[in-house]
């Protein structure tokens, strides 16, 4: 029992914790719209999106949370621009925004004399070294992320499968679209002193995919995500502690594990079940 304590008898590793919860229960409040309409590479884009604000903040000297906001709402705009432009597919328009950024922002950074630090600390995050302000951030920022699922609960659900319906009833697609791009930034620009822009996008991503492996119900597949999202936290923590790992890219890394497990366990159960019912047949 001892093994599973230990690291939790130092006051960084439950700041890192604490932060690191909040992150994951940001990340699949959202990120469980992001995975029912299919947006995964949306998200991954935001994630790496933010790059050139954190950088021109980073070096400019001011909060790089508001840099990275900033660069994500650019980002938003960006794509929706190319979009109703263009007559070229979303993931073109995404995917040159998504290139473009990234590069933008390391072009940014390798200007700075600390260019490998920094960049390792943007891209991997530092849980370990999670401060208070960045709890509060986090804080807030989980706060609205809930709000807003619940107040749009209705208009994200109608967006999800059937826009062209949701906008004959006048529900406004277009601005359910806008604020869960929105809402998908806040939980990026909020987590990414965490576990950082790379791997924000495992948290974003794989609770809420394993959820849906399990459940069907939008509320239920948000609190199953949070639960996934909370426990790899938590477990990634104590590896970390134990075997001298990486703390963001450990954390990440078991929600995807996890998602994994989960689905090995349920193809196993429908073929044992199939064998049963043929067996009875």
């Amino acid at each position: 029992m001892s093994w599973l304590t230990d690291p939790f008898h130092y006051d960084f590793i439950l700041r890192a914790l604490f932060a690191g919860c909040l992150a994951a229960v940001t990340c699949s409040l959202i990120g469980t719209w992001v995975v029912i309409r299919g947006m995964s590479f949306m998200g991954d884009a935001l994630a790496h999106g933010v790059m050139p604000g954190i950088a021109v903040a980073f070096i400019v000297g001011i909060d790089i949370a508001i840099g990275a906001f900033v660069s994500a709402i650019i980002m938003v705009i960006g794509i929706n621009l190319v979009n109703r432009a263009s007559k070229l597919s979303a993931d073109t328009g995404i995917g040159l925004l998504f290139v473009g950024m990234l590069a933008l922002g390391v072009v940014i950074i390798s200007r700075t004399r600390s260019f490998t630090g920094d960049l390792t600390s943007f891209l991997f995050g530092s849980v370990l070294g999670v401060k208070n302000s960045d709890i509060w951030l986090q804080s807030i920022a989980a706060v609205v992320t809930l709000i807003a699922v619940v107040v749009f609960h209705r208009l994200f659900l109608a967006l999800s499968f059937n826009s062209d319906k949701a906008a004959s009833l006048g529900m406004r697609p277009r601005l359910a679209h806008i604020a869960m791009l929105t809402l998908i930034a806040i939980a990026i620009v909020a987590s990414f002193r965490t576990v950082g822009t790379l791997l924000v996008f495992g948290l974003l991503i794989a609770p809420p995919a394993t959820a849906a492996l399990l459940v069907r119900r939008v509320p239920t597949m948000m609190v199953t995500a949070c639960l996934i999202g909370v426990s790899s936290i938590f477990i990634g923590l104590i590896i970390t502690y134990h075997f001298d790992t990486a703390a963001g890219a450990t954390m990440a890394g078991t929600a995807v594990a996890i998602f994994f497990i989960v689905l090995a366990g349920r193809e196993l159960v429908s073929r044992i079940g199939r064998r049963t019912h043929l067996a009875h047949a």
